[in-house]
């Protein structure tokens, strides 16, 4: 992400509301970064895939081994942006109603009357961290389903509305690890992005080790609010795209279908399951917040490009002859990008 970019006003057509917006974005988005290499050293691309999430008002999957720094890293985002923060560790024996809340029996002793009353759980926050998501049966995985998708939940027949903005960030370990379930498809997709945080290089672990074992601790300081984030939401999406680079990242996510008539050979090989529609919202919707923030109000094929792998990774399963070709997802996606043509109209 480029700090220092000038992002340049609304088109025309933007009433006071977006142009507000917009400055306060411009205003804020340095102050923000700066608040998070507060506590977080290094990790450059995943803190701009987690402001694109963020930003678009969606949700994220976090995948890496223990002791990276993925809870600190959103519980730090939950302070600077001044939001409720919940955090839900999941284990082989969490229940759905640890999730969402229970009815229970209340005795009202002035009226002498036994009434159900609900308790709420975790989920009701702004910001929902599913702590090692991966370590709970997709039975208690799929309490978060509707949550993510329509953001509300069902007890007893009663629909209840989560508070905007509602953001759920899940880490899981490598699937290797044992004790854990992989994630049901329908899970997997409600999610924008898969965003992958490996080790730090020698320099940035050095400054992580010394900082995080002396007797200083310095914490972020709030930027933005929950009224701001919903309307940057708002700004992103009228973030205009055109109707050729609109096409190539359905074509994307198209060709990575193995039954479409336009999938190549190694997609046909390689791939059992390929990304499906929400894969073309997602490419779409994160490439217009890209764009916005990096100074630019417009979407370009390099928007969609470099928002590909986040988007695609969790959505295309590979099928026992890519294990036995030593295939990796990114390796398909990578080969995919190569393969889809861009328009020809020069917006790339």
């Amino acid at each position: 992400m480029h700090e220092t970019q000038a992002i340049p006003a609304v088109p025309g057509e933007s009433g006071p509301f977006e142009q507000e917006a917009l400055a306060r974005l411009r205003e804020g988005r340095e102050k923000l970064l700066r608040e998070i290499r507060r506590v977080i050293v290094g990790q450059n691309e995943v803190i701009e895939q987690l402001l694109i999430v963020l930003f678009s008002g969606s949700h994220c999957l976090i995948t890496g081994a223990p002791g990276l720094a993925k809870t600190r890293l959103i519980r730090a985002l939950a302070r600077i942006l001044d939001l409720q923060f919940k955090r839900i560790q999941f284990t082989p024996d969490l229940m759905p109603s640890d999730i969402i809340g229970t009815e229970i029996i209340d005795e009202d002793p002035t009226r002498g009357r036994r009434e159900m009353r609900f308790i709420p759980g975790p989920v009701f926050t702004h910001i929902l961290l599913a702590d090692e998501i991966n370590r709970t049966p997709p039975k208690t995985q799929a309490a978060l389903l509707e949550a993510m998708e329509e953001k509300q939940v069902t007890v007893a027949g009663e629909i209840r509305p989560l508070p905007p903005p509602f953001y759920v960030f899940a880490t899981q370990n490598p699937i290797e690890l044992e004790g854990t379930y992989p994630l049901p498809e329908a899970q997997l997709d409600r999610f924008m992005f898969n965003i992958l945080i490996d080790y730090l290089g020698e320099d940035d672990e050095l400054q992580v080790a010394t900082m995080t074992t002396s007797d200083h601790h310095d914490e972020p300081r709030p930027v933005f609010n929950g009224e701001d984030m919903l309307q940057f939401a708002r700004l992103v999406r009228l973030v205009p795209i055109a109707g050729p680079v609109a096409r190539y990242a359905v074509q994307l996510a198209q060709t990575s279908r193995p039954h479409s008539p336009h999938a190549p050979d190694f997609i046909r090989q390689w791939v059992s399951w390929g990304a499906g529609t929400r894969a073309s919202q997602n490419l779409i919707l994160a490439a217009k917040a890209r764009a916005l923030l990096n100074g630019h109000f417009h979407v370009s094929c390099a928007d969609i490009r470099a928002v590909a792998g986040p988007v695609l990774r969790h959505r295309i399963l590979t099928n026992f002859r890519a294990d036995a070709d030593h295939v990796r997802v990114e390796d398909i996606i990578a080969r995919l990008i190569e393969t889809v043509p861009e328009p020809r109209s020069g917006l790339s």
